[in-house]
């Protein structure tokens, strides 16, 4: 089990960072290190970690599945052809991200494609109520849009699996959104077993843990999400904007006051 730093002291080598097993941690000390190596030794070490997560879960999952297997093969004399026809049933089971045309009218359209994009296996009605999304208007829009593009950046720097380069594309499989979160409320859930393949259920971890930790409103809809094949820009901007304000509000984070 690894050493916690003593208070006020920061490790200052590799195999030091690399004996800390607490992500929590590791994130306080990326949040206060200024020098710029040190900060580069800690987000390596917090890829590190977050690495051997997923791979110790990986291994462990594996066990599980095997000894599952050597079960199901010790029954299989007396169970006839029952193994078969389970994994045929199996094979019929319709993918749970697939549209239904039981979907609500308004969740099928609340998120509008980017211009060129194909169109949406289901595509909604035309008499459907369409959502819209603020557009920021203030004079200063396009500096507010970068700065808050690049806080996410930074916070989500350590996390593999996330690239945010914009508020659309980024944020398709909902894995940025569960690490934005995650950096935050590093106890809330494991981000390593996260799947990139399974977006609606990452936006509804992501969207309900920050609504229940932070107190910010499930403005999107992860039904909406999944239908297009691009978020809505605006839509995922202004969710950022209301959850970095609640995390002000909480005290979790810290603004410069104007003089």
């Amino acid at each position: 089990m690894g050493s916690k730093p003593e208070p006020g002291s920061v490790p200052s080598t590799r195999e030091d960072l690399a004996a800390i097993e607490d992500e929590e941690v590791l994130n306080k000390m990326l949040d206060t290190a200024a020098d710029f190596e040190e900060r580069r030794l800690i987000r390596a070490a917090l890829r590190d970690l977050l690495k051997k997560k997923r791979d110790k879960r990986e291994q462990e999952r594996g066990t599980r599945q095997q000894d599952l297997r050597q079960q199901g093969l010790s029954k299989g004399s007396a169970a006839g052809g029952a193994v078969s026809i389970g994994r045929a049933s199996m094979n019929q089971q319709p993918s749970v991200n697939r549209p239904t045309a039981q979907s609500s009218p308004s969740a099928s359209t609340a998120l509008t494609g980017t211009p060129g994009s194909k169109a949406s296996p289901a595509s909604p009605p035309a008499s459907a109520s369409v959502p819209t999304c603020p557009a920021a208007v203030a004079p200063n829009a396009k500096n507010v849009k970068q700065m808050l593009l690049d806080w996410c950046r930074a916070k989500t720097e350590p996390y593999e699996g996330v690239d945010i380069q914009n508020f659309s594309s980024s944020w398709k499989d909902g894995i940025a959104f569960c690490a934005l979160v995650h950096r935050f409320f590093p106890d809330a859930f494991e981000y390593s077993v996260l799947n990139p393949n399974k977006p609606r259920d990452n936006f509804q971890l992501a969207f309900s843990t920050a609504e229940k930790l932070a107190g910010c409103p499930s403005l999107l809809d992860p039904d909406d999400l999944v239908r297009m094949k691009e978020p809505d820009w605006k839509c995922v901007y202004t969710y950022i904007q209301e959850f970095y304000r609640s995390l002000v509000e909480k005290g979790l984070v810290k603004t410069k006051k104007r003089s």
